[in-house]
């Protein structure tokens, strides 16, 4: 039933946080702060992969059966800690269509600041509200053109939320250190990457428009991830496939600066010494002045009037 064999490495990553999640609370009193903190680093890093495989899914769904996406779509809403319907607006119809443009809601020029840790560490909170209203438009456009999508949304949120209020009505503490801090972890995670892929990239260009990490490690653990140019070059490729893509299709033409080999290596280059906001070539990079997201939510109701989950 699955459409490609890699993602029972997907399933296995959404069992693993289920598992850890369920015996973690069960345990909980028993155990130690020494062996607490870790348990919940590590339920904060399977939440935020299990929110990569939401966008994986989204763009390209695991299953051959419908009813079998919806489900999966519900179980990771409970791992990622929100509805993964309300991906489809804000990234889908929005970020990959009119990337680093005024209809980007995720666009990188929202954040301005002279030190870029900075950029880096607001750039969830200055983008979160613009995404939120713009779901929220969109949600409440389409509900009569696509209520397919409508009735997927609602249910997720009623599980995550239905979830969520249960743990904190059981056990407040227990909910707010095993649920609620790996979901926001997650959430902030997967926004504020986008940042990492694309700022003082050359969004116009054919091939230059998103920064790729390309460490063999770091794209196993992330369902590859990394390489995301050939993710944007065509969106509804599946996951398993990105490497080798990527090498036949984007390298040929792609600045070789923009193929980082390590992600904690240029981490620590943008955004600590030297800690400067350049381009890839070198050249500081040029923000215009911000202004309103362009609507582009109309335009994506209208033509979008069948399920968008996995179309970009």
């Amino acid at each position: 039933m699955l459409r490609y064999r890699a993602d029972l490495r997907s399933l296995s990553f959404i069992a693993l946080d289920a598992v850890l999640v369920v015996g973690g609370w069960l345990v909980w009193p028993a155990l130690p702060w020494t062996a607490r903190v870790p348990l919940i680093m590590t339920l904060a890093a399977l939440s935020w992969l299990c929110a990569v495989i939401t966008h994986n899914t989204l763009h390209s769904p695991m299953w051959r059966s419908r009813s079998l996406n919806r489900v999966t779509q519900v179980l990771l809403s409970t791992t990622y800690g929100f509805p993964v319907s309300e991906f489809v607006p804000g990234h889908n119809l929005s970020h990959h269509r009119y990337l680093q443009t005024r209809r980007d809601v995720m666009r990188t020029s929202k954040v301005q600041f002279r030190w870029n840790v900075l950029n880096l560490l607001a750039f969830f909170f200055v983008v979160g509200f613009d995404v939120t209203a713009a779901n929220q438009r969109y949600a409440k456009l389409t509900r009569p053109k696509n209520p397919r999508w409508f009735r997927q949304m609602l249910l997720e949120a009623a599980f995550v939320w239905g979830i969520k209020l249960a743990a904190l009505a059981i056990d407040w503490r227990r909910a707010l250190l095993l649920v609620i801090v790996p979901h926001l972890w997650a959430v902030w995670g997967i926004t504020t990457v986008n940042y990492l892929q694309h700022d003082g990239c050359d969004a116009e260009h054919e091939f230059n428009h998103s920064r790729n990490f390309v460490g063999r490690a770091f794209n196993w653990l992330t369902f590859n991830n990394g390489f995301h140019g050939m993710h944007h070059a065509q969106p509804a490729l599946h996951w398993s496939l990105l490497a080798d893509a990527h090498e036949k299709h984007i390298m040929p033409g792609l600045d070789p600066r923009l193929d980082e080999p390590s992600l904690a290596k240029y981490l620590w280059r943008a955004f600590v010494l030297p800690g400067r906001r350049v381009r890839f070539d070198g050249a500081p990079v040029k923000l215009l002045q911000e202004g309103p997201d362009d609507d582009w939510i109309q335009g994506a109701v209208a033509v979008d009037s069948t399920e968008p989950v996995g179309a970009s």
